[in-house]
Formats: structure tokens, sequence, C-alpha cells
């Protein structure tokens, strides 16, 4: 008996027999590879990348106003779609510095309070409001 392809793509390979029953090998060198890690993601310059989009907005807007008397009054919704374009660029760049800023904060935070305390500092306080019924003797949790 000759050796198909367990899926019926009908090549059969030569040389190559089965007994009664048994299952074609399956080939487990895909499976068993180990596969890389993926690469660390690119960090953009968010700052720059909000500028040249609200300076795309800006532009937009100056060739819609010199076109505004050419464009059907059906069309003009494109004047107001590119000041908001423009407005929402300005947030963006007001917004983007200060949300990086945040963010370098809290991980600065989240790194000193992974750190530990440092040696000759006091742990820092428990702010659990929670008393065990260790805490409080002569009192049982029991109602």
């Amino acid at each position: 008996m000759k050796v198909h392809h367990g899926r019926g793509c009908g090549r059969e390979h030569p040389g190559r027999e089965l007994s009664q029953g048994a299952r074609a090998p399956r080939n487990l060198a895909l499976v068993a590879s180990p596969r890389r890690s993926p690469p660390p993601p690119l960090e953009g310059n968010a700052g720059l990348i909000t500028a040249v989009i609200t300076a795309g907005w800006a532009i937009a807007l100056v060739v819609v106003l010199i076109i505004r008397d050419s464009l059907p009054p059906a069309e003009r919704w494109w004047v107001w779609t590119c000041t908001t374009g423009l407005v929402l660029g300005f947030f963006g760049l007001w917004y983007v510095p200060h949300l990086q800023r945040r963010r370098a904060t809290a991980a600065e935070r989240r790194a000193a309070r992974s750190a530990g305390p440092e040696p000759g500092q006091a742990p820092p306080l428990n702010d659990s409001k929670t008393v065990s019924s260790s805490e409080t003797p002569g009192r049982s949790t029991r109602s």
C-alpha cells in the first residue's frame, strides 16, 4: 500500500509503505520549531507627528477657503471639517507633551515602588482600613 497525504491530495510517495490501519506520518517540524520573539514596538516622535498632521489640516483649510466659491453649497462642509481638524491638532500639540510627562511620572513611581524602600528608610504604611480580629483583642468577628 502506498502512502498518501492525509488530506487526499492525490500524490503518492513511492518507497513508503504503511501497514493496514496505520496513519500517515505528519510533519511536526513546523510545530516544534521555536518562534522568534517579535521586535519591540517602534517609538515615534509624537510631537512631530501631531505637528505634521496639524500643518496638513491648516494647508487643507487654506486650499478649501481659496476654492470655497467654486464649491457647490452641499460641499461647503469641508471648511468645517478642516477647521475641526486644525482645532483638534492644536489641542493635540498641547495634550501630547502633557500626556508624555504624566506617563513618565507614573513609570518613575512604579519603578520606585517595585524597587522597594532604600536601606535605612521605613517601609510604607499600609493604607488599609480593614481591621483583623488579631488586632482587636477581646472582640470576636462573629455576630
